[in-house]
């Protein structure tokens, strides 16, 4: 069996020892957009520092591939916040791309819920949110009400949250407890328990959580804080980068070269350097040793504190300790299709579909996991990033994508994770192919002229998210964003190792701005007071 043909979309600067041009003032482990960030907004601050990406192109889940003819994006389906430039996120990413990222708004409908058979419509603007709500569910207009007022009140609560991560010790203990006490008390419940104190109503529970998918935990089981900083995000509605995902590390990485610094591919990392306890290097696969005072690994906390971590570090074993109190999040499997037309021709929207069983999302998840071929998929979710993108059908004239994202536990693959990718065998081949017939099915109930329009598909498992993004089960959402999550005082930029800090997606939330504002946080607490000013203009403006 032949291997798949490579991409040719690459992004960033292959790796040679020789390319190397230090001293650099920080090494950032991995090129997702947690240290992307960091990286942009340390050079801003005069810093020079060095990207090291194990991938063959820079972004992490923000990067696109193209293949047979099309282009898909791999994570940043909709990015919300991003019609009005006072917002955060907004500022964040005009900031690390000196404005140079472009973005495309979605349908006022930006996701479409389906729920059995009932069909409920997210829209944009709080108000038109809660009016369809409401005409959906008569009746519950003071729970709807109650809901948006419980999100603002999570939004409120955040920013003692996130100044807590940068904090010294002393200071942050006595900070966490003060803001706790001024927080909602439902804030760090689960989504579930807090939505149960306004409504009865499972549809309409059910029609709230409907984007647990963005975090990959059911509301059982989720902390209200990323149920309600999900939800806020897109309540404005959702938007695309122009010109697809990869424009992200393209926008970003020029920033990073004006401080001399460089993004490099190809450059894989096989340990941190600990000098009389302190972080000060890194030893590349190659031998390369390169050193800095800071090293920030993007890596996530199981690879940091795992193998990248030597044993004889200092704290080596309260890490490992601390890790058996998270959880990997879930993994799963995405069908990216190719159609011979335009989006436009094949009536694709620019909204994203979730397609449930039914309402009892827990349930579902349970059955189906334990005997998948006897259950419905619990969650099904679609994407039309062609539709999406304007610039799409000047780059690829007469032709369309569609992504499908669905769970898909590591342990269905587990048996050719040794093997190496694009040759995996007959076996592992045919059992992508009948999950990818089942959720092309998926797309024909929903959108039935589209059966027989397909040109080209093809199906990335968990293996694949470990073989290109090093998540060992292929956990795209980092860690699992339960309450006891967010009670972990150790998930914060700076570790107990001198020289050595954290960022991306683990530190604070998951999804592209959670990772970014970690990416922030990690350049406050590396620069100390004079990250402040920086601090001060993105959180306030």
């Amino acid at each position: 069996m032949s291997s798949p043909t490579p991409s040719t979309l690459r992004v960033g600067r292959r790796y040679r020892a020789n390319r190397l041009d230090g001293p650099y003032d920080a090494i950032i482990i991995g090129s997702g957009i947690g240290g992307l960030t960091a990286a942009a907004c340390l050079s801003k601050m005069g810093k020079k520092v060095i990207v090291l990406e194990q991938h063959y192109t820079a972004g992490g889940f923000t990067h696109s591939y193209d293949r047979n003819g099309y282009e898909w994006d791999v994570g940043v389906h909709y990015i919300g916040d991003m019609g009005a430039k006072h917002t955060l996120a907004r500022r964040l990413f005009d900031y690390v791309t000196d404005s140079k990222l472009q973005w495309a708004a979605m349908d006022d409908h930006y996701d479409r819920l389906f729920i059995g058979n009932r069909q409920i419509d997210l829209v944009a603007g709080p108000e038109a949110f809660a009016n369809e709500l409401k005409s959906q569910f008569p009746g519950e207009e003071q729970a709807i009400d109650s809901y948006l007022d419980y999100l603002s009140q999570v939004a409120k609560a955040m920013p003692g949250v996130t100044l807590a991560k940068i904090l010294p010790n002393l200071l942050a203990r006595p900070f966490r407890h003060l803001a706790r006490r001024k927080a909602p008390d439902f804030l760090n419940r689960t989504t579930r328990e807090v939505l149960e104190t306004l409504t009865g109503n499972q549809e309409l529970i059910a029609a709230l959580t409907g984007q647990w998918g963005d975090n990959g935990l059911v509301p059982d089981d989720s902390s209200f804080i990323i149920h309600a900083l999900i939800a806020r995000h897109y309540l404005y509605g959702g938007y695309y980068p122009v010109g697809g995902a990869s424009e992200m590390a393209k926008t970003i990485i020029p920033v990073i070269q004006q401080g001399g610094g460089e993004v490099f591919t190809y450059a894989d990392v096989k340990e941190i350097l600990i000098d009389n306890g302190k972080a000060v290097g890194v030893r590349m696969a190659d031998g390369q040793a390169i050193h800095a005072p800071a090293v920030i690994s993007n890596a996530g906390v199981f690879n940091t504190f795992g193998p990248l971590l030597p044993e004889s570090a200092p704290h080596k074993a309260f890490y490992q300790n601390k890790l058996g109190q998270v959880q990997r999040s879930m993994a799963s499997v995405c069908l990216y299709i190719g159609l011979q037309d335009t989006a436009e021709n094949l009536k694709l929207p620019k909204t994203n579909f979730w397609i449930y069983p039914g309402a009892d999302y827990r349930g579902q998840v349970e059955s189906f996991l334990a005997a998948p071929d006897s259950h419905d998929i619990p969650l099904t979710y679609i994407s039309f990033p062609s539709a999406k993108d304007p610039s799409f059908t000047e780059r690829y004239p007469g032709r369309a994508t569609i992504e499908i994202v669905a769970p898909g536990p590591f342990e269905w693959y587990q048996d050719w994770a040794d093997q190496p990718w694009g040759k995996r065998g007959e076996d592992y081949e045919a059992k992508k192919e009948a999950y990818a017939q089942r959720l092309l099915e998926k797309l024909y109930e929903k959108m039935p002229h589209l059966r027989g329009k397909v040109d080209y598909y093809e199906l990335s498992t968990p293996l694949s998210t470990d073989y290109f993004c090093r998540y060992s089960t292929g956990e795209i959402y980092g860690l699992d964003h339960t309450p006891q999550r967010f009670e972990q005082d150790w998930l914060k930029p700076k570790t107990r190792l001198p020289g050595l800090y954290l960022t991306g997606q683990d530190i604070m939330t998951c999804g592209v701005v959670g990772a970014m504002i970690g990416g922030l946080l990690t350049t406050v607490a590396v620069s100390g007071l004079k990250g402040l000013p920086l601090a001060k203009k993105m959180f306030v403006g």
